[in-house]
């Protein structure tokens, strides 16, 4: 996607994907990644989620990408945080103890700019990428953590009924982006349409949200 339609999104607070509370599917399956207090989960375009804070609160650090630097400064202000911010070759770093997020194009982002991550947690990264970016991200996704495991929360619909984002990404596509590498592992697979008025709006006859466990 261009970058221009994420800003826009933010700078008009067009923020559908941004959930008022704590995805229930990562409070059901965050002890499937078997962390320890301490450790380090990475969220991509992890925008100002509340899953964030949860995260913190568990005893976990965590290490964020974001491309709009309007959504890093309100999840540090919904944070009660005051971060340092320092630059880095794709944007600026905000930092304030036990959370990390760099915020710019996380393509430009490298295994050196990371410590060691133990987890990722993706809720909404690659399903807001067009099929164009899907392949490049979770090549680099990979190479950024060392392929560390993964809880991974997508949508699927008729890509025909409606263009996205979000994207449909269904079993099949993430055993394509990442079977290679890790065993991909169905968790849960539900029925969310009566739940999402606007996707039927927009056209939607049936949309299924699906959390998969990589390791």
């Amino acid at each position: 996607m261009d970058p221009a339609f994420w800003h826009q999104k933010w700078h008009n607070g067009e923020l559908g994907f941004h959930l008022p509370q704590v995805h229930p599917l990562l409070q059901r399956y965050l002890g499937e990644l078997s962390l320890k207090a301490g450790q380090t989960l990475f969220l991509p375009l992890c925008g100002k989620t509340l899953d964030i804070g949860y995260l913190l609160e568990q005893g976990y650090s965590v290490i964020g990408a974001e491309l709009s630097g309007k959504a890093v400064t309100d999840l540090f202000a919904s944070l009660n945080r005051q971060p340092e911010i320092t630059p880095w070759q794709g944007g600026k770093r905000y930092r304030q103890g036990d959370l990390t997020v760099f915020q710019g194009d996380i393509f430009l982002l490298t295994p050196d700019d990371l410590p060691a991550v133990d987890a990722i947690y993706d809720r909404a990264a690659l399903i807001a990428l067009p099929d164009t970016l899907r392949a490049r991200y979770a090549r680099h996704l990979q190479t950024l953590t060392h392929k560390a495991r993964q809880l991974l929360i997508t949508l699927e619909y008729d890509q025909q009924q409606m263009a996205g984002p979000p994207f449909s990404v269904d079993q099949e596509e993430v055993e394509t982006r990442y079977g290679d590498h890790y065993r991909v592992t169905s968790l849960s697979r539900k029925m969310i349409l009566d739940h999402e008025p606007v996707f039927r709006e927009k056209g939607l006859s049936a949309l299924y949200e699906n959390a998969f466990l990589l390791d």
